[in-house]
């Protein structure tokens, strides 16, 4: 039977108290900032925001499961999982089966706070992650694109001071615990116009009576408390919605049948502690679980219901460590090849590397011995021609490609990995590594920005140690290339479009260490080699190893540069990738 839960005041204090938590089979909180203001709106427009389902926990039954805690503070680095509920009530609780994303954006927005990444920034800089609140413009026009009526957005502190008589930004998280007379009491201070007053002071009165006055919550209560009960609930009530991965809830079912180890704990840290390798990877705990699937010789590798029987759980279970280590190893290879979160096209690929040094046994060794230094270079060689091909290796008949993979090295003798069987295998699912004349042509139009462009620079040139920084660099400098500067070299305007494509053309990017890039800006090519590499031999074998073989000191004559190493980069493409 349907209950009437009370308002959005009592439902926050339930779960500042821990009276209302979340257990262990719930996934994590996933809504963007832009879904949370939309949540908010839609409060004040007055729309439903759907029945809650409770889990009534008896005091008997507190200790015998997993239950976490809401997310109030977000931050998508350092904090984007829920915190384990350490001081588990003694008297009788409710845990939350279907509404935790509701639960969580009302907490976020009246008590804490949103991290989120901004793009371009490193994810080791703090500075990527400013902390943003959620702020309501009091004078905020409808939306008529977004269907929107209140002008709700997440801000910084400093960007909130910019108010107007256009905008006047109300942090939403004061209506919680401040007076409503003195919130509109201070708006007289702020707003010259009083017509403009008058609707601040109605926007305020709106959003105090839907926090404190309405009674807009409903839920379902469950009060058996046997788990599978539970579990069988809470998958039906989330298979029909989109939002909610189908490997979300075979990772409840994992999280249900582990008995010695806390399966969403292991699986989120090892995400986590994955991520935070070399520069940063963006692995999701479905990679992690695939991962799990395959290295424990489970299946099909698919994300199928039979693949999550109690037996393959405690398989799975009793592998765990040493599946952890594979994959640390493997991500560790990754970061030595120089890829990390921005660069690496498909995670999936990870995933024979890490079977096969899983299946043979391969410890750290694998990462600095010189007798692996070869095997290194195979492996990465083929890691980068699944990456390299525009078809998509890692894409569509992936668990069928991942399973035979898993065959040819359970049956290779371990002693390197087993590159050309794997590619003979390739080629018979129609997922050949050979390159077409056609596909060499694409990859030398490669531009700035494309994940594939740094796997190939990374093995057409030689002799780089990609544990360090290297960044994909412009040889002639973009800065160099405003359209006032190049008129200033007398082009005309059609000359002047074609070399803003063709500054970011694969013909003018090479690989260059981070810190060597930020000495170079804004000077021509020719004088920082110069500068660089001061003897003209040495010099000379850079420009080479570069597929620099004509290096012009006028912006005037960039076009033939960016002709000729193109040609140079096609042969040596074909070269490469196809071993000729």
């Amino acid at each position: 039977m349907y209950q009437n839960g009370g308002t959005i005041k009592s439902l926050l204090d339930k779960v500042q108290e821990k009276n209302l938590v979340l257990p262990a089979i719930q996934r994590e909180f996933v809504w963007k900032p832009e879904q949370i203001c939309s949540l908010f709106d839609s409060l004040l427009q007055g729309y439903p925001i759907g029945t809650f389902l409770y889990w009534k926990i008896k005091p008997e039954n507190r200790n015998a499961y997993q239950f976490y805690e809401f997310v109030q503070n977000y931050h998508q680095r350092d904090a984007s999982h829920c915190p384990r509920l350490i001081d588990i009530p003694e008297h009788e609780f409710v845990a939350v089966l279907d509404g935790q994303q509701r639960v969580s954006s009302l907490n976020i927005g009246l008590n804490g706070s949103y991290h989120q990444k901004i793009a371009g920034k490193w994810w080791s800089s703090d500075d990527a992650f400013p902390e943003k609140l959620l702020y309501l413009n009091l004078l905020g026009e409808p939306n008529l694109d977004e269907g929107t009526e209140y002008d709700f957005q997440f801000l910084t502190k400093e960007k909130a001071k910019n108010s107007n008589n256009t905008a006047h930004w109300f942090l939403v998280s004061r209506i919680m615990t401040e007076d409503l007379d003195d919130l509109t009491d201070e708006l007289d201070e702020f707003i010259d116009d009083k017509s403009l007053v008058k609707i601040a002071r109605n926007n305020i009165r709106l959003l105090f009576r839907t926090i404190h006055d309405k009674p807009l919550i409903s839920y379902y209560e469950e009060e058996n408390q046997s788990l599978e009960r539970v579990l069988s609930i809470f998958i039906r009530m989330n298979s029909g919605g989109t939002p909610l991965s189908y490997s979300d809830l075979l990772l409840s079912i994992a999280v249900a049948q582990w008995s010695n180890l806390d399966a969403r704990e292991e699986i989120h840290s090892l995400v986590d502690e994955l991520n935070s390798i070399g520069d940063g990877f963006a692995y999701s705990k479905d990679l992690v679980l695939k991962a799990g699937l395959m290295l424990s010789d489970i299946g099909s590798v698919g994300f199928k219901v039979e693949n999550f029987n109690k037996t393959n759980m405690e398989k799975l279970e009793s592998n765990w460590e040493a599946i952890r280590d594979s994959l640390r190893l493997a991500t560790s290879l990754l970061a030595s090849f120089g890829f990390n979160g921005q660069n690496l096209r498909a995670d999936s690929a990870i995933l024979p590397i890490a079977y096969f040094l899983h299946f043979h046994k391969r410890t750290n060794e694998y990462l600095s011995k010189s007798q692996y230094a070869t095997d290194r270079e195979n492996l990465r060689l083929w890691l980068v021609k699944s990456l390299l091909k525009a078809s998509g290796i890692w894409g569509s008949g992936l668990d069928t490609l991942l399973t035979g993979i898993r065959a040819v090295i359970q049956k290779s003798d371990g002693k390197v990995f087993p590159v050309e069987k794997i590619e003979a295998f390739m080629t018979s699912r129609g997922k050949s590594l050979k390159f077409e004349e056609e596909e060499i042509e694409e990859l030398a139009e490669l531009e700035y920005g494309n994940k594939r462009t740094y796997a190939l620079l990374s093995v057409l040139f030689s002799g780089f140690d990609f544990s360090h920084h290297f960044h994909v660099d412009h040889i002639y400098p973009k800065s160099l290339f405003s359209k006032k500067l190049l008129r200033q070299e007398g082009l005309n305007e059609e000359q002047i479009d074609k070399y803003q494509i063709l500054v970011n053309s694969l013909a003018n990017l090479q690989l260059l260490e981070g810190t060597i890039n930020n000495e170079k800006r804004q000077k021509m090519p020719a004088d920082w080699y110069k500068l660089i590499w001061p003897d003209e031999t040495a010099r000379n074998l850079h420009l080479e190893r570069q597929a620099i073989t004509y290096l012009p000191e006028s912006l005037l004559d960039f076009e033939q540069f960016c002709f000729q190493r193109k040609e140079t980069l096609i042969s040596r493409i074909n070269q490469v990738l196809n071993q000729s």
